[in-house]
């Protein structure tokens, strides 16, 4: 290996080492499984990376050519899973997508247990007859990248908003595994141009990862702060509403008529948002609209929309493909969690806890040609109408029409 290359290698190898401390930084700060997880990517997809460049038989030379071949042979697929992993885990696991779910967790088993077949087949072979089997890790390296890959356009066609830039994270990923078998395999003319590029796009790939992943996870840690109204918890519910809700839900209704799906809209209906006023003080209700907001986040997802209509009423508009139909587990979801008691701080820092009363209405709809304000108001109804059916008794009670509206 020439200069050149060993600088190109060992650039990218201190770029991989700068994100894998940034990671463990994360884990250390904030000690989350989406941290440690973040890490464990970082470490195991990234030692792949660096085997197959040949750096290690330059620093050093004394380690076994078996040993390196086991490693070749296996880290690829390894990493290939651990990228399934995180992947299913990002995009939500079995909560969000079914599908995905299954697909993650199949191949990730798979890919484990074929990278034990070619460790063990590596272990048993010579070094003349190791590059058929680092053509067929090469091959079965691809796989979870077409996996993910199609996860994660379905996750953005289904409306995550930070899918499609794992999309693009999954090509880098696509492009940089080649390269680097490339490398390995001693295929075509690579020259230094197309390995710094390799490099390059290796470190890129890292460094789009680690960020998505980063947001993810402050995504869901702010949600659970702000569903717990822990101290310090932002004041703003970052919901749409107004005009913004609705072009939104206009939005919702276009990418489902495209889809050819029916789409839900559901009205959540807080009938005593000021119950606490008079005894915790004014500004309470602002309180109780944060940590709802998050709530209804949360039992939603990230591929929903979620809004405000009004100070009282919360709107979230649910899609389902051909593949599954989460819609009922998500609308459980809502009443379940939605519902809970919740602590309050008053106006003199006494605690109140506050049992929301909510009203629940439901339109499943054809969303060809519908108007968003005529179902937000349709469903509002219904929700003022589950308020007044049970304001004599105690609970929550859900009214649905099935698809009146076109």
């Amino acid at each position: 290996m020439s200069v050149s290359e060993i600088a190109v290698w060992s650039a990218m190898l201190g770029g991989l080492l700068t994100l894998a401390g940034l990671a463990l930084a994360d884990v250390l700060g904030n000690r989350t499984k989406g941290s440690v997880r973040n890490l464990l990517f970082v470490l195991i997809t990234g030692a792949s990376a660096v085997v197959m460049t040949g750096l290690p038989e330059v620093f050093f030379p004394a380690l076994p050519v078996p040993l390196m071949m086991v490693l070749k042979a296996s880290l690829g697929p390894l990493a290939g899973a651990m990228g399934l992993y995180f992947i299913g885990t990002w995009l939500g696991g079995v909560r969000e997508d079914g599908l995905v779910h299954r697909m993650t967790v199949v191949g990730g088993v798979v890919l484990v247990v074929v990278a034990l077949g070619l460790g063990a087949a590596a272990s048993q072979i010579g070094a003349e007859d190791f590059r058929p089997l680092l053509m067929a890790a090469a091959v079965v390296n691809l796989v979870p990248v077409l996996l993910a890959l199609v996860a994660v356009v379905r996750a953005a066609r289904l409306g995550d908003p930070l899918a499609r830039w794992m999309v693009l994270a999954v090509v880098c990923l696509g492009t940089l595994t080649s390269g680097h078998y490339a490398n390995a395999l001693g295929l075509g003319d690579m020259g230094l141009g197309l390995k710094l590029f390799t490099a390059v796009l290796t470190v890129a790939f890292f460094l789009i990862a680690s960020m998505l992943g980063l947001l993810r996870n402050r995504q869901n840690r702010l949600l659970a702060r702000l569903s717990r109204l822990d101290a310090g918890a932002d004041p703003a519910t970052a919901l749409p509403t107004g005009t913004a809700l609705l072009a939104n839900v206009e939005q919702a209704f276009w990418r489902t008529a495209n889809m050819n799906v029916d789409c839900t809209v559901a009205c959540l209906y807080l009938s005593n948002l000021y119950e606490l006023t008079e005894t915790a003080g004014p500004g309470v209700e602002h309180q109780i609209l944060v940590a709802l907001a998050a709530r209804i986040r949360r039992a939603a997802g990230f591929r929903c929309v979620v809004g405000l209509y009004h100070p009282r009423c919360f709107v979230v508009v649910i899609w389902a493909d051909q593949y599954q139909a989460p819609v009922a587990e998500t609308i459980e979801r809502l009443q379940s969690q939605v519902g809970q008691p919740l602590p309050v701080v008053g106006e003199k820092q006494k605690h109140h806890v506050f049992l929301p009363s909510l009203g629940m209405g439901v339109i499943t709809l054809n969303p060809q040609g519908a108007k968003a304000m005529d179902v937000l108001n349709d469903a509002e109804r219904q929700a003022l109408a589950a308020v007044r059916s049970h304001d004599e008794g105690s609970g929550r009670e859900v009214v649905t029409q099935p698809a009146p509206m076109g």
